[in-house]
């Protein structure tokens, strides 16, 4: 690969916008379109350096034999038969094959990428969620049949189909149906995963992907993802998506609502769903970041990134 710096990683050539601009709204998903998937840094070889460098810091992701869209989200940072990365590379191509790449933000090449793609979308982010922190971004590269188990993240994420198809279903983080109240705040305060349901599928928004399509979806938002074999043909046979995450100030005070909501429902009370009302989070979110605080000193545990 042609050595660039980061400034010319990060350059806005490569961009990513609302599918239908007047109605995007960073309150519910929204188709996206960009040509992130012609971006240097995001072809085979970049990525392959990119997951050598990240291998040591068990960055580098390895799915479970077996694991179904049902399955628990689980992962191990060494691969199930003891390949080396250049050897899943070379092996890349061979089905069921699956590899995540964790906070790719690490690579300063990446992180000037990845902000380059916030800051273009930033005039339709802060006018409803100012304040935006913490920007990260995963990468997952798989051969099909495969998938990506359903669970739920607490950031916002723009999610940007790179190479081969994906389906992705996604769910509106509203439904409390598929996501009820309780397991919500469980997952906020301690990484409690939704389970799921096959009779949720019909509740989900379909998006079937190619290279140039994306989705937005918000902070808790169930997704999952399912690659078959329909479109392989010889030399085109992996499927690579990225994710790219961020908090705002209003997943902030969302997650520290939940997590005074949290305490309230284990005294048997029911309380409102945050952005009800606007009077009962402004007291509840200091009390919720108070409550997480202290928790997690107790435990001399640190907190997952937007907890509170």
């Amino acid at each position: 690969m042609k050595s660039m710096d980061a400034e010319q990683m990060g350059s806005s050539t490569y961009r990513v916008w609302p599918a239908d601009p007047a109605s995007f709204s960073t309150r519910r998903l929204s188709p996206l379109r960009h040509n992130i998937d012609q971006h240097p840094l995001f072809q085979l070889p970049a990525l392959q350096e990119l997951a050598n460098s990240l291998m040591d810091s068990g960055q580098c992701r390895f799915i479970k034999p077996g694991t179904t869209q049902g399955s628990s989200f689980s992962h191990d940072s060494k691969h199930p038969q003891g390949l080396s990365i250049d050897q899943v590379f070379e092996r890349i191509e061979e089905p069921g094959s699956w590899l995540a790449l964790y906070n790719v933000q690490t690579d300063p090449r990446y992180q000037a990428a990845l902000q380059r793609i916030v800051d273009d979308l930033r005039p339709v982010i802060e006018p409803e969620q100012p304040g935006i922190f913490l920007v990260t971004g995963f990468i997952f590269i798989s051969a099909p049949p495969s998938v990506t188990p359903f669970h739920i993240d607490r950031e916002n994420n723009f999610w940007l189909q790179l190479r081969g198809r994906k389906t992705m279903n996604v769910w509106d983080n509203t439904d409390r149906e598929v996501v009820p109240a309780p397991v919500v705040e469980d997952f906020i305060a301690g990484g409690v995963q939704v389970p799921y349901q096959e009779s949720f599928r019909v509740r989900s928004h379909e998006f079937n992907t190619g290279p140039g399509d994306g989705v937005y979806f918000p902070s808790t938002s169930p997704h999952m993802t399912k690659t078959d074999t329909s479109w392989v043909a010889p030399g085109d046979g992996v499927s690579i998506s990225l994710g790219v995450n961020f908090y705002t100030s209003v997943t902030r005070r969302t997650a520290r609502v939940h997590q005074f909501n949290r305490v309230l429902r284990r005294l048997g009370m029911a309380p409102g769903y945050p952005g009800q009302s606007i009077a009962a989070d402004s007291i509840k979110a200091p009390m919720g970041r108070w409550l997480a605080a202290a928790r997690y000193r107790r435990l001399g545990a640190t907190p997952p990134p937007g907890s509170y």
